[in-house]
């Protein structure tokens, strides 16, 4: 089926309720422009984010257009064994909100007041060279390109669903959406926005698969199409593109995922911005629904999808990371108020775009802004030239994202998915041992801090990017994902270098019994 003239004729009504989306994303931000007072109101809020706000920002800068995109994708293609990635992430965010959230909210405001991840960690060791401070940074800026360019693409393949337009104008419209609000406000009107966007993309991810549902005849009648479809699309344990076992590797590779979570600076940043750490277990439960509810409806519109082609034969599907968009533009085709509706739901997917690219862009400015640019190059900086840099430092993060994502020769840039696994296994490695170790064992030292970073960052690098290319079809293990091999050998760095050099002085071991000892 042509999109084209379809998109032709319901353009206008798809592009006042899109327009008007994002308008109100821009009028937050000018809001709160004005109450950016210091760079702690600019990165972290000032800590007076309620429980609401905080959860269901994490989890809507959390999932980002692979949930809406990536993930339905993956399930249409391999069915239900995909779901796995699914299952792992919401084990991870549990255990992120239950184990990390109310003490890092407690730590990182007992230590030097700190407002960013690479804060808390040359805080919490006392770095006075200031060498975990840059390493933490560095490694931020570098996995937070890739991680934003899939963003970018991702809105790039939105726009031209939506409007047909080329790829690249798409890409660079969508970025420069992105990065005006982001300029505008800072931590707290991401973090609105994020509230919105993520209720959006809820409201969203629950309804589009319900119509398919209720199409196909309900749910028993369901299950049996798509057993017909393919019988393995629905086997948690084979994959239903190959109709092979899911081996060892395949699951642990899914599994790994979760193990992500202890290390993404965009997450932890909103457990550290919430206004009282008592409200940490609510938070958690908010959280924890929203992700349950939206992972699941997305594994059955990847389901879903193949039943929906059927019910649809002049439709053509050429990127299953399309599914969804074709979904909404085909389903509420007919009519002003259908189309005025599609419109709102294909701004979920924006709005899940959005809700993580800005996240990623104010995280890499802080990472810049206050832990380079305020340490090494201006001592003395004020916090009005801060707040500036760290406005151009988005705006130069997401020239080199968009870039990068630009790049339509590399099939590595042409997916979503893949960026997205790089990147998060990236952060996952990288900071995922440190930040639990720093937390709850009071033996880690800064050797240990710096050494366990850059093992980990180092081994996703050479383990995608050499060994698994070069050496995965001779020694299989090799195929696994990069952040399970990345976290293990990043957390026994940690503890070996730790263990092998100089305890940490009795400061640092004072402030951690403090931390533990007025834990709830």
């Amino acid at each position: 089926m042509n999109f084209i003239p379809f998109l032709a004729s319901a353009s206008h009504y798809v592009v006042a309720s899109f327009v008007g989306y994002l308008v109100l994303m821009l009028a937050i931000g000018a809001v709160f422009s004005g109450k950016m007072k210091n760079l702690g109101d600019y990165y972290l809020g000032g800590r007076r984010m309620n429980k609401w706000v905080v959860a269901l920002s994490a989890q809507a800068s959390d999932m980002s257009g692979w949930l809406l995109m990536g993930l339905p994708g993956a399930i249409y293609l391999s069915g239900f064994s995909e779901a796995w990635i699914g299952i792992g992430l919401g084990i991870g965010t549990y255990l992120n909100w239950k184990i990390v959230a109310h003490r890092l909210r407690k730590y990182s405001q007992v230590c030097g007041d700190s407002i960013t991840i690479p804060d808390f960690i040359c805080n919490r060791f006392r770095d006075k060279t200031g060498a975990s401070r840059i390493v933490a940074a560095a490694i931020i800026l570098a996995f937070f390109l890739f991680y934003t360019a899939s963003g970018f693409v991702a809105a790039a393949k939105l726009f031209g669903t939506m409007f047909g337009m080329e790829y690249h104008t798409a890409l660079w419209i969508g970025a420069a959406v992105v990065v005006s609000y982001t300029l505008l406000g800072g931590y707290m009107a991401v973090c609105w926005t994020d509230f919105i966007q993520g209720s959006l993309m809820f409201l969203a991810i629950v309804i589009v698969p319900a119509c398919v549902v209720a199409a196909a005849g309900g749910f028993s009648a369901t299950v049996d199409q798509l057993n017909a479809v393919n019988p393995y699309l629905q086997n948690l344990f084979t994959s239903a593109s190959t109709g092979k076992a899911m081996g060892v590797i395949g699951l642990v590779s899914c599994l790994a995922w979760g193990l992500g979570y202890f290390g993404m600076p965009h997450i932890l940043v909103r457990f550290m911005s919430i206004d009282n750490p008592a409200e940490v277990k609510g938070s958690r439960r908010i959280a924890m629904a929203w992700v349950f509810i939206s992972l699941g409806a997305a594994v059955v519109i990847g389901l879903v999808g193949h039943l929906f082609l059927q019910q649809h034969p002049d439709v053509t599907l050429d990127d299953p990371e399309k599914l969804f968009m074709v979904m909404i533009n085909t389903i509420f085709a007919s009519g002003p108020l259908s189309k005025l509706f599609a419109g709102i739901l294909l701004s979920a997917i924006m709005a899940a775009i959005m809700s993580t690219a800005d996240s990623q862009l104010l995280v890499s400015a802080s990472a810049f802004t206050n832990d380079i640019y305020k340490r090494i190059f201006r001592k003395n900086a004020s916090n009005r030239e801060l707040v500036l840099v760290s406005r151009l430092s988005v705006a130069a993060v997401a020239v080199v994202a968009a870039l990068m994502a630009s790049n339509t020769n590399s099939e590595f840039f042409k997916v979503v998915m893949k960026m997205v696994s790089f990147a998060w296994g990236g952060f996952g490695a990288a900071f995922g041992p440190l930040i639990l170790l720093a937390l709850f064992w009071r033996r880690v030292n800064l050797a240990g801090a710096v050494s366990g970073m850059v093992v980990g960052a180092l081994t996703c690098f050479l383990w995608k990017f050499w060994l698994a290319p070069a050496y995965a079809e001779c020694c299989p293990v090799l195929g696994v994902y990069e952040l399970a091999p990345g976290f293990l050998l990043s957390f026994v760095t940690i503890i070996a270098v730790s263990l092998l050099t100089k305890a940490p002085p009795k400061e640092i071991t004072d402030e951690f019994d403090a931390v533990d000892a007025s834990a709830d």
